[in-house]
C-alpha cells in the first residue's frame, strides 16, 4: 500500500503544481471520502478533456503536465487524480483497459481507424478499506454538448464509463482491463497503442490538433 501513496515519474504528487492544487480543491472535509470526492469533480471539471492532447513524449502522460496544459485525456487526467489524492494520504493507483463507443466524433474515429479507445485510463482509490474506481475524464460542459450526463463519484461505488445516452442508446463498454498500475506503465502502454494504431507512430504521421467538445456542438 505504501507505493500508492508515494511520488511516481508520471503520478507525481510531489510536483509543487500538483500540491497547489489538491489543497485548493481538496474541501473542508478531514475524511478521506469526503476529499477524495471533491478531488475527483475538480480534476473531471478543471482540466478539459481533450483527445488530441495524445503525444508520443512521454513527458506529456505526467499529472503535472496535465494540470500545466488545463486540458489533457483521460490517461494524464487518471494519473492527475491519483497523484492529488496521494499528496492527501490517500492510496491511489493508475488502471487501463480498452473500450469501444467512446465519447467520440467522425473525425477521431476516422483518425483512430477503429471504433475502440485502446488504453483508457482510470483511477482506482483506496477509501475504506476497499479500492474504488473513478474516471475524472469527461468534463461537465463536454458531456452537456454529447447530451450524456457526466460521471459522478460517490467514492463508495465504482464509476467507470456512460452506459447510455439520454436516448437510452449504448454508448460505451470496456473490452479488456489490462489492470491497475502504481505508475503508468510507459513501455506496455505505448506497445498496445502502436498494435492498435500502428499508422499513428509512423514517421509524422501524429500531427494531432482539435477541439472534441467544439466538434460535439458542430454534430448536434
Amino acid at each position: 500500500m505504501q507505493t500508492c501513496l508515494r511520488p511516481g515519474r508520471f503520478i507525481d504528487s510531489d510536483h509543487p503544481a500538483v500540491i497547489e492544487f489538491a489543497e485548493r480543491w481538496r474541501g473542508a472535509s478531514r475524511e478521506p471520502l469526503g476529499q477524495a470526492v471533491a478531488l475527483y469533480h475538480a480534476v473531471r471539471d478543471e482540466i478539459r478533456y481533450n483527445p488530441y492532447a495524445f503525444s508520443l513524449d512521454a513527458q506529456t502522460l505526467k499529472a503535472s503536465h496535465a494540470l500545466a496544459a488545463g486540458e489533457s485525456y483521460c490517461v494524464p487526467k487518471a494519473n492527475l487524480l491519483a497523484a492529488c489524492a496521494r499528496h492527501c494520504g490517500i492510496p491511489a493507483r493508475i488502471g487501463l483497459a480498452d473500450v469501444r463507443n467512446h465519447l467520440s466524433t467522425p473525425r477521431l474515429l476516422e483518425l483512430l481507424r477503429s471504433e475502440v479507445f485502446a488504453m483508457h485510463g482510470y483511477t482506482e482509490l483506496h477509501l475504506d478499506g476497499r479500492w474504488v474506481k473513478a474516471t475524472p475524464a469527461f468534463n461537465e460542459a463536454l458531456c452537456r454538448v454529447f447530451k450524456v450526463a457526466p460521471l459522478e463519484f460517490d467514492g463508495v461505488h465504482d464509476s467507470v464509463f456512460h452506459p447510455y445516452n439520454d436516448k437510452g442508446e449504448r454508448y460505451m463498454e470496456y473490452l479488456h482491463d489490462h489492470g491497475q498500475f502504481e505508475d503508468l506503465p510507459e513501455q506496455l502502454f505505448f506497445e498496445h497503442l502502436r498494435g492498435c494504431y500502428p499508422h499513428l507512430f509512423e514517421a509524422g504521421a501524429l500531427a494531432l490538433s482539435g477541439d472534441m467538445q467544439r466538434e460535439g456542438s458542430v454534430i448536434d
